[in-house]
């Protein structure tokens, strides 16, 4: 049995994963409004991963026979000075839900709901990955600074980057 705060938990964490996707989707606008499609891609991507991460919630809490509670989502940024800025951003905001992820965990340990806890597992996981395919992009986009060039070969890459459903 699942309870009342631990479903209240998971339906706050669809909301986190829903604005994640709304983040995401902004900041492909704003790389489509600059005219680099391939960081936009990227982007479009992430957005579509955030929105299956909140489907995996969804689907858990339902199966616990909890009850969906969906919430307003706010408004994301919309203007960034550059790439690095949005992938800085993008970072420090997978960083964030890394934090959310562990709280659920530790709440999971507390109520002693095991298959809470093992469902977070392959979350845990999955926010690694995130964090790192974030941070390369901050670390080559500080090795490339001002290099139009550059900046072209790694908008090239990125437009490559195919969704993989989890």
């Amino acid at each position: 049995m699942i309870s009342e705060k631990m479903v209240k938990a998971l339906n706050d964490q669809i909301n986190a994963e829903l604005y994640s996707a709304y983040i995401y989707s902004a900041m492909q606008a704003y790389f489509l409004s600059v005219n680099l499609d391939g960081f936009a891609n990227w982007m479009s991507i992430q957005t579509k991963e955030e929105m299956t991460h909140a489907d995996k919630f969804y689907k858990f809490i339902n199966e616990r026979n909890g009850r969906i509670e969906l919430e307003a989502i706010a408004k994301p940024q919309k203007d960034w000075k550059n790439a690095l800025e949005v992938f800085e951003a993008a970072y420090k905001h997978e960083q964030y839900v890394t934090g959310r992820i562990n709280n659920l965990v530790e709440l999971a340990k507390a109520e002693k709901d095991y298959a809470t806890e093992s469902f977070l597992k392959w979350f845990i996981d999955e926010q690694v990955e995130e964090e790192a395919n974030a941070l390369k992009i901050v670390e080559m986009l500080k090795m490339i600074k001002e290099s139009a060039g550059s900046l072209i070969m790694l908008d090239h890459q990125l437009a490559k980057r195919e969704f993989e459903k989890d």
